[in-house]
């Protein structure tokens, strides 16, 4: 199974909340990058389906980080698993059609080169968490938790008040699960390029 099976195998199998069928009629409509989408320019996953990829890992880690007996019996962390769903593999919905293929010159064994690179370019920029809470919220409704995860999913590693990222952690136990596992995901799993 290649990664966009997989991801719409999880996202059928689990997603069902009224107008989750229209948010993945967008994902795979030719208005959407979001299936050959990079997850970065020049950091983790910054190739072509980076971001697909990069919700997969998320999903993956998210799920094995709940499924501890610390995380379920002494942190209640005790989520559906379509809300598993939800925030791992639509908390980067934000970069959808925000990476642009160019060309820049290298040296390459002394001789200028063209290759490729991706360039960042927002026509929506409305932040990072918010902006994939925003597009989603376009389609169907979030729990209140599940708003927060996605929001707060880059933790204390963002441009976000230290304050209001404790106070997510604390209150919604989501969002503190679903940053380490997008924090695992980023540093122990993807690389700067690929193979």
């Amino acid at each position: 199974m290649d990664l966009k099976e997989r991801f719409l195998s999880i996202y059928q199998t689990y997603i069902h909340r009224d107008g989750s069928d229209k948010l993945l009629e967008y994902l795979l409509s030719d208005q959407c990058d979001f299936f050959i989408a990079p997850a970065s320019t020049r950091f983790h996953g910054s190739y072509p389906q980076g971001l697909l990829e990069h919700s997969l890992n998320v999903y993956d880690c998210l799920c094995d980080y709940v499924s501890r007996t610390r995380a379920k019996e002494m942190y209640q962390m005790n989520f559906s698993d379509e809300s598993l769903a939800i925030v791992a593999l639509l908390h980067d919905i934000c970069k959808v059609n925000c990476y642009k293929q160019s060309m820049r010159n290298v040296k390459v064994d002394g001789i200028w080169t063209q290759v490729p690179y991706y360039e960042f370019e927002d026509h929506l920029p409305y932040g990072h968490g918010e902006k994939s809470v925003y597009i989603i919220t376009g389609f169907m409704r979030l729990t209140r938790e599940e708003a927060f995860a996605i929001r707060y999913h880059m933790g204390f590693s963002g441009n976000e008040d230290a304050r209001s990222i404790g106070y997510a952690f604390e209150h919604y136990p989501l969002s503190f699960a679903l940053s380490t596992a997008d924090m695992e995901a980023t540093y122990f799993l993807e690389g700067k390029q690929k193979g």
